[in-house]
């Protein structure tokens, strides 16, 4: 988890990796999701928001 003085994201995953390219279902599990509405708190940083962008089609963002 996220430190509570540096900002943070909440990553819902809100579709399914079946189908979807090998690259993009391993940045779904990196980013520590595994199933269909499942979310994590992660540190809003260059490399986790470039995982983001990797896979902004299965995946919703906010700010935590």
């Amino acid at each position: 988890m996220a430190e509570n003085n540096e900002k943070s994201i909440k990553v819902t995953l809100v579709k399914s990796t079946i189908g979807a390219v090998p690259k993009n279902r391993k940045t779904v599990e990196a980013l520590g999701l595994k199933k269909v509405n499942a979310t994590n708190v992660i540190p809003d940083n260059a490399s986790t928001r470039g995982m983001v962008r990797q896979v902004r089609h299965l995946v919703t963002v906010e700010e935590a």
